[in-house]
C-alpha cells in the first residue's frame, strides 16, 4: 500500500507546482513524514529481516518526494512544533543514511530551522551540530554543503550553539573548506560561520589549534569578495583582543596578516574593516612595528599610536 501511494506521490510531484501545492491539503506531508519516523524503529530491525530493507527503502523514497514537494514555511512551522521526532529521524538519517539520502536531510532541515521559533533554535543537541558538521565534512554535493553552512549561519548566533558547533569538530571542517574551495558563495557562508565561532573563547582556541588558521583567513582578503574579506578582518580582531598570546602575535608577523592589514588601509575597504584593521594594528604597534616582516611600502601605512 505504502509503495502504491509513494509511486503516485512521486509522479504528482513530476507534474507541476501547482499539483505539489494541493499536496499539503490532502494530508501528503503527514503521510510522508510518517514513513521517515519509521526510519529509527527500522534500524533496530535483524539485519535478517526481510521488511528492514523494505522500510528504509520507502524512507529513501518518502525523503525525496518530500524535499521535491517544496513544502511551505507555515507547514514546516507546524511539523518543528508539534513533531520534533521528525527533526529527530532526520538526524538520524545524516548519521547512518545513504549520501542521497542524507543531501535531502540536511536541505530539509535547513527549510525546517529556518522558520522555526527561537526555543526550537537554542535545545538542539551536541548530536545535532556533529551530523550536520560530518554532512559539510563529507561534502556530499554543492548543495547539500551550502544548506549545512546556512543551517550553522541561523544557528550560531545563540552562545550556547556555538559551543555545540565546536565541539562537534564545526571549525576544522570549516578551515579547511575555506583551503579547498573556489566556490565564491560557499566560501562567504563558510566565514561568515567561522567568525560566529570564533565569537566564543572555544572556538577561538580551536581556530587557533589548526596549523593553517591565522595564514588562510589572512589570505582570503581581497581573493573572494568584500563579505569574505570584512569577516576574515573580524576574525582576525577577535583574535587578536582575545586570544593574543607572544606566539600568537609572532605568528601573525610570520604567515602576512600584518602585512595584509596594512594593505587593508590603503585599499578599498568598508569605513568598519578599516577601523578593526587600524584598531588591531594599535593594539599591538610595540610588538608589531616597524618589524622586518612588513614590507617598507605598506610600513607607511602603519598608524601611529
Amino acid at each position: 500500500m505504502q509503495v502504491k501511494c509513494l509511486k503516485r506521490l512521486r509522479s504528482i510531484t513530476l507534474e507541476g507546482e501547482r499539483n505539489r501545492s494541493c499536496l499539503e491539503a490532502a494530508g501528503a506531508v503527514e503521510f510522508l513524514v510518517s514513513i521517515i519516523k519509521t526510519y529509527n524503529s527500522t534500524l533496530l530491525l535483524e539485519t535478517e529481516s526481510n521488511e528492514g530493507p523494505e522500510f528504509l527503502k520507502a524512507s529513501d523514497e518518502a525523503l525525496s518526494i518530500l524535499y521535491h514537494i517544496k513544502v511551505s514555511e507555515s507547514c514546516l512551522k507546524s511539523i518543528i512544533s508539534n513533531d520534533y521526532e521528525f527533526v529527530e529521524s532526520l538526524v538520524q538519517i545524516l548519521r547512518n543514511g545513504s549520501y542521497q539520502s542524507r543531501a535531502y536531510a540536511t536541505m530539509l532541515l535547513k527549510d525546517i530551522f529556518e522558520v522555526a521559533d527561537p526555543i526550537h533554535l537554542i535545545s538542539l543537541t551536541p548530536d545535532f551540530f556533529t551530523e550536520i558538521v560530518h554532512a559539510l565534512r563529507d561534502q556530499i554535493s554543492q548543495q547539500a554543503s551550502k544548506a549545512a553552512l546556512k543551517l550553522l549561519v541561523e544557528l550560531c548566533p545563540w552562545g550556547r550553539n556555538r559551543i555545540k558547533a565546536v565541539e562537534g569538530g564545526a571549525v576544522f571542517v570549516l578551515i579547511e573548506l575555506l583551503l579547498e574551495s573556489s566556490d565564491k558563495r560557499a566560501s562567504e557562508l563558510a566565514m561568515v560561520v567561522l567568525d560566529q565561532l570564533c565569537g566564543c573563547a572555544e572556538g577561538r582556541a580551536e581556530f587557533l589549534n589548526h596549523g593553517a588558521g591565522l595564514a588562510m583567513v589572512s589570505k582570503k582578503i581581497f581573493r573572494v569578495s568584500h563579505v569574505v574579506s570584512g569577516r576574515a578582518v573580524r576574525i582576525l580582531s577577535s583574535i587578536c583582543r582575545f586570544s593574543a598570546t607572544s606566539r600568537v602575535l609572532q605568528e601573525m608577523m610570520q604567515v602576512g596578516v600584518v602585512a595584509k592589514l596594512c594593505l587593508v588601509l590603503q585599499l578599498d575597504s568598508s569605513y568598519k574593516t578599516k577601523e578593526k584593521a587600524r584598531e588591531m594594528l594599535k593594539l599591538h604597534s610595540r610588538v608589531w612595528r616597524n618589524h622586518s616582516c612588513i614590507p617598507s611600502h605598506l610600513l607607511s601605512s602603519y598608524p601611529s599610536s
